[in-house]
């Protein structure tokens, strides 16, 4: 018998979401031999047409029908926060693998649903918190498995952006917490599983949210609308580590700072420090810079190693990241072994994030269930 392999075709995958799906994950996808852009999704027949003349793509304005091609092996759900679920959840009982936007779902019970479906029919799905695809995040990772800060005492996360700082920027659903919207969704979700997979899984959380733009102007009429999403949140976290030790955790989140500082992460422990960060307003992956430093000596600038480092980039620093965990998800999908990270991981952050909408409201500290 012949011992030649036989050659795969690239895996079929369809776009929902015509926003950041189009603008990262297409150009991610055309850079992944096993992967193929086949079909785009969207509800707006003229958005729709639009996308599909300019990328030469099959396009589908009704979910049962973009199900139904034959050509849709996997799907990537880049729409809004709102619909998410439901779209996930149809699309895994038709056999499809699926890569999820975050926040996954509004609920973490949803994301649960979503992770027994995805099991029961032995489907891959990825959720993409792309940071851990980042070179210095991942380099990062590793200076704390060597045990470059020994044990820590101190985790310490700002991410001080100013996207909506400008209060005539128009209400959407941004801007409705029932839709999704607000700080906690948009870079909480990011926070706590770069906090998990850096450092271990929260345990209990302690929180405080403010909105600071109450009224945004209506697109269409102009007219204020009320707010109801955060767009400031503080979270006091206790983190479980490797080393079985109760980790302090201090989260701050904001939209709307004027000049805000961007993204840093300082971790303090027994042996040293680590600090990554960035002040790019524009680009969320361009710009980060890693410093480590052993007890009593100066912080140094650390680069990523050569194995860590990108094979292609891109000017819009987003998609490089977004690549390699297409790149993940095609293999998770081929050897049939689970994607990391995926919906385990996007439920370890959903859960933080509804505790701590919780506890702001309640004005306690909440304890976090372990496992779905």
């Amino acid at each position: 018998m012949s011992s030649i392999n036989q050659i795969q075709s690239p895996i079929g995958v369809a776009i929902a979401g015509l926003g950041f799906g189009e603008a990262v994950h297409l150009p991610a996808l055309k850079a992944n031999p096993e992967l193929k852009p086949v079909a785009i999704w969207h509800p707006r027949n003229e958005r729709l047409q639009k996308a599909c003349k300019e990328h030469d793509l099959t396009g589908h304005n009704d979910w049962s029908a973009l199900l139904a091609d034959p050509k849709v092996e996997a799907i990537i759900l880049a729409t809004p926060p709102g619909p998410r679920f439901e779209l996930a959840q149809k699309a895994l009982e038709a056999g499809k693998h699926l890569l999820l936007e975050k926040p996954v779902a509004l609920h973490a019970e949803q994301v649960a649903t979503l992770q027994r479906l995805a099991i029961g029919n032995r489907l891959s799905v990825a959720v993409d918190f792309e940071y851990r695809a980042v070179p210095l995040f991942m380099q990062a990772k590793r200076l704390l498995a060597e045990g470059a800060v020994g044990t820590p005492w101190l985790v310490k996360l700002d991410w001080l952006m100013s996207s909506r700082a400008n209060a005539s920027r128009p209400w959407n659903w941004y801007s409705q917490a029932e839709a999704g919207g607000g700080v906690i969704g948009a870079l909480g979700t990011h926070a706590f599983d770069i906090l998990h997979w850096l450092c271990g899984p929260t345990s209990s959380v302690n929180g405080l949210l403010s909105t600071s733009i109450r009224k945004r102007p209506d697109p269409k009429s102009g007219e204020s609308i009320e707010v109801s999403s955060e767009d400031v949140a503080l979270a006091q976290l206790k983190l479980d580590t490797a080393q079985g030790s109760d980790l302090p955790a201090q989260v701050s989140l904001s939209a709307v700072a004027l000049q805000g500082r961007g993204c840093w992460l300082e971790i303090y422990g027994s042996k040293g420090s680590i600090v990554l960060g960035s002040d790019n307003q524009k680009d969320y992956v361009h710009g980060f810079n890693l410093w480590a430093a052993a007890a009593g000596e100066p912080l140094k600038n650390i680069s990523a190693d050569a194995d860590l480092v990108f094979p292609n980039t891109w000017i819009d620093g987003r998609i490089a990241p977004v690549a390699k965990l297409q790149g993940w998800w095609a293999e998770s999908i081929r050897s049939g072994h689970p994607m990391v990270p995926g919906l385990a991981e996007g439920w370890a952050s959903q859960q933080v994030c509804d505790k701590l909408r919780d506890s702001a409201a309640s004005g306690q500290r909440l304890t976090i269930q372990s496992t779905i």
